[in-house]
């Protein structure tokens, strides 16, 4: 049996469509959410053992910058992953799912988590 199916493809060479790197994006975009937990749990942690431990906490989110660094690149992410997510089920019940509409939708979710990422940085900083 002759089989001519390439052996070893090299994934890098290949030109991804935009549709395809929102569904990456969409499922790194979760794992950077559940990694940031452990952040967010840890502060939320020191914030309730009492008020001085609050008040440092406030104090870490209002002049750390790596600390504000973090909270901006979560919320960008959940904007991401929000609006991934949604296209994702509008496709789900068939809607989109031609070519052409469906990379306008990616390119909707790219132009929304940009302006929601603004956003973002103007509400932590």
């Amino acid at each position: 049996m002759s089989d001519k199916r390439p052996v070893n493809l090299d994934l890098g060479t290949f030109k991804h469509p935009l549709i395809s790197m929102i569904s990456i994006g969409h499922r790194i975009s979760g794992v950077i959410l559940f990694v940031g937990l452990v952040f967010l749990f840890c502060l939320f942690d020191t914030s309730l053992e009492g008020p001085a431990e609050f008040a440092s906490a406030q104090a870490l989110l209002q002049e750390d910058f790596l600390s504000q660094f973090i909270v901006w690149g979560l919320l960008s992410s959940l904007g991401f992953h929000f609006s991934a997510g949604m296209k994702h089920l509008v496709m789900d019940l068939g809607h989109g799912e031609e070519l052409e509409t469906a990379n306008n939708a990616a390119k909707f979710v790219v132009g929304l988590t940009l302006v929601l990422a603004v956003l973002a940085g103007v509400w932590v900083w």
